[in-house]
């Protein structure tokens, strides 16, 4: 009897051992876990930085990026808020990225839930340390676009 609960135990032990070693998080990429729309929603993103289609940065406050800039909080349940750089509201709606990844799309929409717009995007990037989507200003001239770069923030949304 003593045999088998010695037993018992190194074999309780052991499977304790390979599912801990097996739990490792230096094993996991949660890239290959998460769905792209689940890697959007999982953190609140700063915009830090944008490139012209020649890869020159943009500085921020240009005019030709300023209004891509701020705090983006896409929920999972498909809403989203965007503040301004300064936390005040810029606007609120619904989102959506394909399975793929390939883009995202925006609704924006006032307070009544009327529709303001509609803008799809390239993403460029998307992982949990960086956002990077494509704006092209002018659809008949693609050759100029802007590369918008987001990377996570501590920033917790304004209420």
């Amino acid at each position: 009897m003593k045999y088998l609960s010695n037993s018992a135990v190194l074999i309780f032990l052991l499977v304790c051992g390979a599912l801990v070693s097996s739990c490792s998080s230096d094993d996991v990429n949660l890239e290959n876990i998460l769905t792209p729309s689940q890697i959007l929603a999982s953190t609140p993103w700063e915009t830090t930085g944008a490139r012209d289609n020649q890869g020159r940065v943009v500085p921020l406050t240009d005019p030709r990026v300023d209004e891509y800039t701020g705090f983006a909080y896409f929920r999972l349940n498909g809403t989203f808020d965007l503040y301004f750089p300064d936390l005040t509201p810029k606007l609120q709606g619904d989102w959506t990225v394909p399975a793929d990844g390939s883009t995202r799309t925006v609704v924006a929409r006032d307070d009544a839930g009327t529709v303001l717009f509609t803008r799809v995007v390239d993403i460029l990037t998307l992982t949990r340390q960086e956002f990077t989507y494509r704006i092209v200003p002018d659809e008949a001239n693609p050759t100029v676009y802007y590369d918008i770069i987001h990377t996570p923030t501590d920033q917790e949304e304004p209420r």
